[in-house]
C-alpha cells in the first residue's frame, strides 16, 4: 500500500526563497532541512521564537494551544514549529537566524 503524501510550497519574499513543506512535517522541520535557520528555541508551541506572519495559506497545528493570542491568529501569526501546512503559504516578518 503506497501513500501519497502532499507537498506544499512554503514562499519567503523577504528573502526571495522557497522551499517545499510535506503535509506531515512541521514548517519549521522543513525550513531547517532545506538549510533556512528559522530562529527557533522550544520547538513545542511555548516560547514563541519563531513566530512569523501567514500572508496566505492553511496550516493545522499538531498542538492543540499553541503559544498565539485570539488577535495574533486574526492577524495571520503562527508558530512554524508547530503548524503543518494544509496548502501553500507565504510567510512574512520572520527571523532568520542564517540561511544557505
Amino acid at each position: 500500500m503506497t501513500t501519497d503524501i502532499q507537498q506544499f510550497k512554503i514562499s519567503l519574499p523577504q528573502i526571495a526563497e522557497e522551499f517545499l513543506c510535506a503535509e506531515d512535517e512541521t514548517i519549521l522541520a522543513a525550513a531547517l532541512r532545506n538549510g533556512l535557520i528559522f530562529a527557533n528555541s522550544c520547538r513545542n508551541g511555548s516560547c514563541r521564537t519563531c513566530l512569523c506572519q501567514m500572508q496566505s495559506g492553511q496550516i493545522a497545528y499538531t498542538i492543540e494551544w499553541p503559544g498565539v493570542s485570539f488577535d495574533e491568529k486574526l492577524d495571520g501569526f503562527i508558530l512554524p514549529c508547530v503548524a503543518k501546512p494544509r496548502s501553500d503559504l507565504v510567510l512574512v516578518n520572520l527571523v532568520l537566524s542564517k540561511f544557505k
